[in-house]
């Protein structure tokens, strides 16, 4: 479910307090990365790890998980949760994704993803939900 958040003056994302037991729960220290430059993603640092040596494994010999590692490697950034429940996100994805002021914080199973609040409801516009995907949700709610 999405959760309207704030960037502040220095770039720091005051996590949903919906959210933060549950990411308290792995630890402080967290990787925020993204694919591309849209949106950023924060993943707990034990959660990241797992798919860095799984992208690096890959990417040995398939040129699309060395797209990803790449990206990952561009955007991403190591940072830790403030006391306040903050963390910085990097520059140059505050930049390219538009992440400041009002943002969108949906919360995944094993991340976190935060929008532009403008981008994202541009972005729902113009992918509405098509017939194909409503026999896909039919099938996976019968």
């Amino acid at each position: 479910m999405g959760k309207p958040a704030k960037i502040d003056q220095k770039g720091r994302l005051k996590i949903p307090a919906s959210v933060i037991d549950g990411l308290k729960e792995t630890g402080t220290e967290f990787f925020i990365a993204s694919e591309d430059g849209q949106s950023a993603r924060i993943y707990p640092m034990r959660v990241w790890a797992e798919i860095e040596k799984k992208l690096v494994k890959l990417s040995a010999n398939n040129r699309n998980m060395q797209k990803l590692l790449v990206r990952a490697k561009y955007f991403g950034q190591s940072v830790n949760m403030d006391a306040h429940g903050r963390v910085l996100i990097p520059f140059l994805l505050r930049k390219t994704a538009l992440i400041r002021g009002e943002v969108d914080v949906l919360d995944f199973q094993t991340y976190l993803e935060v929008w532009n609040h403008a981008r994202f409801v541009k972005n729902l516009h113009r992918s509405p939900i098509t017939e194909q995907d409503e026999l896909l949700l039919d099938k996976l709610t019968s």
